[in-house]
């Protein structure tokens, strides 16, 4: 039997690579059942008081701090999966003078370093005189989405079969209709994608937020200014609880697609 070294290597590197990538939320897990005070940097004693009154903290500051980051995130999605799904369909499906330069620069922000769109941006409502608040960051954060999203979903759109629409269309179906009832349910897995990539983007950003919030106050800001002092245990709290619903959500998407596939497989 030869001796491999690449079979003894691979099951190595992935057990440590996983705990490499598991010890910090495992970490903020834990520790949000601390005991702690002000800061939460030393185990004091565990307690499910932080899970009860998780707004208690700072009068609420972290749960606003994360309601802004959600209705943030909310709002940007929506608007950058909106206009980049109608982008990605036209760059697709359409021939117009500057394609490829539109499709060119629509890659400009996601290869600009955080830091330079954000100092631009910045520049940019200075200049125009825009107050920064709420509305500057989900300027921000919608226009900085929209490049995944034209990618994401022009994979899909370039992936679907013309045939299917023209089906459509050849039983005299109206454009809405072929839309309605083929094109947008084809197209809807990548556009979820899109949409769940876009508020993962939106609600983790610190940088772009920093530039542009003002005086309000999204949950990466609050840890980072909390960082200083000691993060409290009530934003390991909602950090777990996003990282358990995002863990559910995936989860169940696994368990509906597979239990789909096998009531495929035996009506086949």
């Amino acid at each position: 039997m030869k001796f491999s070294l690449g079979k003894l290597l691979l099951p190595l590197y992935t057990v440590l690579a996983l705990i490499f990538l598991m010890v910090p939320i495992v970490y903020t897990f834990v520790f949000s059942f601390n005991d702690s005070l002000k800061s939460n940097i030393t185990w004091r004693g565990f307690t499910f008081d932080k899970w009860l009154n998780v707004c208690q903290v700072q009068n609420g500051a972290v749960c606003e701090a994360f309601g802004n980051s959600v209705l943030i995130g909310v709002v940007a999605t929506v608007a950058a999966t909106t206009l980049g799904t109608m982008i990605a369909i036209a760059l697709v499906r359409y021939r117009f003078r500057f394609r490829s330069q539109t499709s060119l620069l629509l890659f400009l922000p996601m290869a600009t370093p955080e830091v330079v769109l954000g100092a631009g941006l910045a520049a940019q409502f200075l200049s125009l005189g825009v107050p920064k608040d709420m509305v500057t960051i989900i300027l921000a954060h919608t226009m900085f989405c929209i490049s995944f999203v034209v990618v994401t979903v022009k994979a899909r759109v370039a992936s679907l079969d013309p045939a299917l629409e023209e089906a459509g269309r050849d039983l005299y179906g109206s454009a809405t209709q072929v839309f309605a009832r083929i094109t947008f349910p084809l197209l809807l897995p990548g556009i979820l994608a899109a949409a769940l990539l876009s508020f993962a983007l939106s609600f983790d950003d610190f940088i772009i937020t920093n530039f542009n919030s003002g005086a309000v106050t999204t949950f990466p800001k609050y840890i980072y200014v909390s960082a200083a002092r000691g993060i409290p245990a009530e934003a390991n709290v909602i950090a777990s609880a996003v990282f358990i619903f995002a863990l559910v959500l995936v989860v169940t998407a696994q368990v509906s697609r597979a239990a789909k596939e096998k009531r495929l497989a035996k009506q086949g």
